[in-house]
C-alpha cells in the first residue's frame, strides 16, 4: 500500500475542504465564481412608469417624468430663455446603452443633440426630452409626479406609444411660402404668413393632413387601385394615444381598400407623400393650392356627412 506523508495528507484535506466551501459559495451566490466578483444588476437609465389617466409614459432612473416640447418641431431645442432653461432642464444621460434601456423601449428610438447653449440633451424619436421645474429654478418634480402634463398646452409628457402627437410650428408649403390659417367652416382658410400654428403629427413628427372634398368618414380620395396612395398616403392607424388636451372620443378608424385609416371628427388623415416622412415638413398645405389640404388640428370643424 502506498503511504502519504504528512504535509500531503494536510494538502489533501486542504484542497477538499478549498472545493466545498466554493461549492457552497456558488449555490449561495450563483451569480458569483471564484474568478468573477459580484455584480449589481443593470441600472435602467430610462424606463416606463403608469399613471391611471395618462397611461405609459418615459421616465429617468429614478423616476422622474420626462417631457417633450411641441415647438421643438424638428430635433431641435427650441426652450433657450432663461426662464425656459430654468422651468424646463435638459435630460442627458451618458450610460444610456442599448442593456441600460428599460422593458418596453426601444434603443434605436433615442438619440443625443448639443444645444445652442452647448448642454448635451438626449432625444426620443427625434424629440428633445426635458425635466418639469415648477418653480422655475431649475429642481425637479418629485418622483412620480407628470403636472408639467399640458402645460401651455405645448409641454406634454414623453409616451413610447403616441400614435397623435402635437407640434406648433411655422407652416412652410412645397412653394417655400409660409402660412398661416383661421379656423372656418367647412375647412380652415389659408393665408400667406408668418406665425406659429399647433397642428397633429405621427409619433415622429411627420405632419397629418385633411383633404377639403372628403366627407364624414368618407375618404375621396384613394383610388380603389391604391394608384395614388403614393402622392397622398392614408395614415394607417387603427390605436389612439392622443396628448391629453386632445378628447380621444373624436377619433376613429376606417377602411380604405384594406387600410385601416385614422379619423379626427370625421375626417380622414393623410401624409403628404413630398414631406418625405420627414419630422417638421408642412409641404402640403400649399398642394394644389393653399386650403385643399389643411393640415390637421385640433379646432377642425367636424366633417358633414
Amino acid at each position: 500500500m502506498k503511504s502519504y506523508s504528512l504535509s500531503q495528507q494536510l494538502s489533501s484535506k486542504t484542497g477538499i475542504a478549498l472545493f466545498i466551501a466554493l461549492a457552497a459559495a456558488a449555490l449561495i451566490f450563483p451569480g458569483c465564481s471564484a474568478n468573477n466578483a459580484y455584480q449589481a444588476p443593470v441600472q435602467m437609465e430610462v424606463q416606463l412608469r403608469t399613471s391611471a389617466t395618462l397611461g405609459s409614459y418615459l421616465t429617468d432612473k429614478d423616476g422622474r417624468t420626462l417631457y417633450y416640447f411641441a415647438t421643438d418641431s424638428v430635433t431641435v431645442n427650441t426652450c433657450t430663455s432663461p426662464a425656459c432653461m430654468g422651468k424646463w432642464p435638459v435630460y442627458y444621460s451618458d450610460k444610456l446603452s442599448a442593456t441600460t434601456t428599460g422593458t418596453g423601449l426601444t434603443f434605436s428610438d433615442f438619440g443625443m443633440i448639443t444645444t445652442s447653449g452647448g448642454a448635451k440633451q438626449t432625444t426620443y424619436k427625434g424629440r428633445p426630452l426635458y425635466y418639469y421645474a415648477p418653480a422655475g429654478d431649475g429642481v425637479r418634480e418629485a418622483v412620480g409626479a407628470t403636472s408639467g402634463e399640458a402645460v401651455g398646452n405645448v409641454w406634454f409628457v414623453a409616451k413610447p406609444d403616441y400614435t397623435i402627437m402635437i407640434t406648433r410650428a411655422q407652416l412652410v408649403g412645397l412653394n417655400g411660402k409660409n402660412y398661416t390659417f383661421t379656423i372656418t367652416s367647412p375647412t380652415p382658410t389659408y393665408v400667406e404668413g408668418d406665425g406659429k400654428s399647433s397642428y397633429f403629427t405621427d409619433a415622429h413628427g411627420v405632419a397629418l393632413y385633411i383633404f377639403k372634398p372628403d366627407k364624414q368618414n368618407t375618404n375621396t380620395f384613394t383610388k380603389a387601385d391604391l394608384s395614388n396612395n403614393s402622392v397622398w398616403p392614408v395614415y394607417e392607424m387603427d390605436k389612439i394615444v392622443v396628448p391629453s388636451i386632445l378628447d380621444k372620443t373624436q377619433f376613429g378608424v376606417i377602411t380604405v381598400y384594406g387600410k385601416k385609416q385614422m379619423t379626427y371628427k370625421g375626417w380622414p388623415l393623410y401624409y403628404f407623400g413630398q414631406d418625405a416622412m420627414t419630422m417638421g415638413f408642412t409641404k402640403g398645405v400649399s398642394q394644389p393650392t393653399p386650403g385643399m389640404w389643411p393640415i390637421a388640428t385640433k379646432d377642425l370643424v367636424p366633417a358633414t356627412p
